[in-house]
């Protein structure tokens, strides 16, 4: 069998080549379209997709790149979404040289995005998520579920937002499962995406047998597909397709009939899919593996701290209740995307730089996440703080959190939020600048308050709405009272010098959120020097720093006992932050041990 196809006006083609039986180079979907390129945006849910996106690219065709405004134009849509559109191609695109990815915040529109890379995007919008499942042991996690909000009375008489807010108390599907479905779409989709890339060759007709693909636009499937399993390095396209594989690097390969690659891709698909389903039955039917990250990602234990590594540098933290969690750079080497999954009145550092962070079904928690360069998606979680520097982040179908954001681009809310608050970045650890830096976060942009709502009803779930429901707007979220605003005390657990060079937030606090902060910095100075000013013996000081570590014991013990005993009832993550927060206070009373016993001496008369 021929590796390379000779003619391009053979109508009948070489058989396609069979596909590679090493379980090491199968074929894989790219997670990150999917997981966060999907946009609720009616107008991109096309009733004929194939015949629109053929339009489209006939319309574009003189135009290699597409810029906001032509896009805006073209598909009827704002402004704003035509800009979200190409943020967030950027964010999902797999190659980093790309001008699209490259480009600086004022240079999107001058880069444009590439033509077939827009198209392939545009389509995808039709992809319908797997539906979360009910955990297979539900007593054994109903412990860490927070308790029923006010919101579920209300939500009961909208009988669609009440199915959408019940998946909340669901967990996503296991990795396995998500991704057969995801090779299922593309197997069935394959051959209307093969046409939009493909160009017809002249004199051939108007059939199938017309339509060629080049080399470059077969590369461009790489957004969509990659070779690659645990453990092995992603191949290009061109590298694992025999009849690119062995084109003369100085010479133009020849294009292939676009039959023959869908053959090839679709041979590929069946042999991944059979694998996936024989990996699934073998765990189903031989003894748990707790570390296999194909498991549902809540069938862990809930009792259990799980962080576990995945094909392609995806890790994920799971199950954490009632702890204190931190994972450090060294700790995620090789973990380019971390997911935070079911999580309960916790606190998480995940204080290293990463592409991709998704945080999904944590309750009454804080979480900070160190420097995302690409996408920050945060999804049914409900009284959780998230703090994070990042390019970009998306809010969906979550309530009664606070977001705490250092974010380039215009935050994203989506689907059924409820009482959300925004605030700018409040912390900072001695590796962020670097972590920054590493994966391209400008400290000097930040659009934390610049939220952008989309729809309530999100078009790529698998449930059906009623009608006129996909048109409402999601709710948006407030600015945090500054007065409510403190700075997050991130410890240093390992005590010594910190090897990074970053000493305070490197994000500019707005007037109003500095000056609320400066107060607060007086007010404790004058509380201080009036302590200091306080005529004691020194065994009257010895007495009040005695009291003072006994105080501070005592209430530490009473806040923890009311977590644990009243947490259904109770806002944790508030009391949580509260706990963070009295940190700093800690360390100012170890510079004057007295402070807080002799301001509550005074105090009292």
């Amino acid at each position: 069998m021929s590796t390379e196809t000779t003619s391009t006006a053979d109508p009948s083609p070489d058989p396609a080549p069979t596909p590679n039986p090493n379980s090491s180079s199968l074929i894989h979907p790219r997670r990150e379209p999917f997981e966060h390129g999907l946009l609720p945006i009616p107008k991109l849910i096309f009733p004929d997709t194939t015949q629109i996106l053929t339009q489209l690219k006939q319309k574009l065709a003189p135009h290699n790149r597409v810029n906001s405004s032509l896009l805006a134009d073209s598909l009827q849509i704002s402004a704003d979404h035509a800009r979200l559109i190409l943020d967030t191609l950027a964010s999902v695109l797999n190659s980093e040289s790309d001008p699209l990815v490259k480009a600086l915040p004022d240079e999107v529109d001058s880069a444009g995005a590439d033509l077939r890379d827009l198209i392939l995007f545009l389509y995808i919008q039709s992809y319908k998520k797997l539906l979360p499942r009910t955990h297979k042991d539900a007593a054994a996690v109903a412990d860490v579920w927070p308790s029923t909000s006010a919101f579920d009375g209300y939500l009961s008489a909208l009988s669609p937002l009440q199915l959408v807010r019940s998946n909340s108390r669901r967990f996503m599907p296991s990795q396995a499962d998500e991704e057969a479905h995801q090779l299922s779409y593309l197997q069935k989709h394959m051959a209307n995406i093969l046409s939009l890339l493909a160009e017809s060759v002249e004199g051939e007709g108007e059939g199938e047998e017309s339509l060629v693909l080049s080399m470059e636009g077969f590369e461009h499937l790489g957004f969509l597909i990659q070779f690659g399993d645990k453990g092995s390095e992603v191949v290009t396209l061109s590298q694992a397709a025999p009849f690119f594989a062995n084109s003369d690097p100085d010479m133009p390969a020849v294009p292939v009939p676009a039959t023959q690659v869908l053959d090839w891709i679709s041979q590929n698909i069946a042999s991944a899919l059979e694998h996936i389903t024989e990996r699934i039955s073998a765990k189903e039917n031989g003894p748990a593996n707790s570390s296999d990250s194909d498991v549902a990602m809540a069938d862990a234990c809930t009792s259990s701290i799980k962080t576990s590594p995945s094909a392609r540098g995806s890790c994920f933290i799971e199950g954490i209740s009632k702890s204190s969690f931190v994972k450090q750079a060294l700790d995620l080497k090789g973990c380019s995307s971390v997911k935070v999954l079911n999580c309960h009145d916790s606190i998480l550092y995940i204080l290293a730089p990463l592409r991709y962070a998704t945080v999904y079904g944590c309750s009454d928690s804080t979480i900070v996440l160190g420097a995302v360069g690409k996408a920050v998606r945060i999804e049914h979680c409900e009284r959780v703080h998230v703090i994070t520097a990042a390019k970009r982040v998306c809010i969906a179908n979550c309530r009664e959190c606070v977001f705490f954001l250092g974010v380039n681009q215009r935050p994203l809310m989506v689907g059924d939020n409820h009482k959300l608050q925004v605030a700018p970045y409040n912390t900072f650890y001695s590796e962020l600048e670097e972590h920054m830096a590493d994966v391209g976060i400008d400290a000097n942009i930040n659009r934390w308050d610049e939220t952008l709502a989309l729809g309530v009803v999100d078009p790529h779930d698998s449930l059906s709405h009623s009608a006129g429901v996909s048109d409402v707007q999601a709710e948006s979220a407030a600015r945090l009272d500054p007065d409510q605003f403190t700075n997050f005390l991130i410890p240093n657990w390992f005590g010594g010098e910190s090897p990074g060079s970053t000493k305070d937030n490197p994000f500019q606090l707005p007037e109003a959120y500095m000056a609320s902060q400066q107060r607060n910095q007086k007010n404790l100075g004058e509380i201080k020097q009036l302590l200091r000013e306080v005529p004691l013996e020194e065994n009257q000081k010895r007495e009040l720093s005695s009291a003072l570590h006994l105080l501070f014991k005592d209430w530490l013990y009473e806040l923890v006992m009311h977590i644990h005993y009243r947490r259904f009832s109770m806002r944790s993550s508030k009391i949580l932050t509260e706990l963070s927060l009295a940190f700093p206070m800690m360390l100012q009373l170890q510079e004057i041990s007295d402070n807080f016993t002799a301001y509550k001496v005074i105090n009292d008369g």
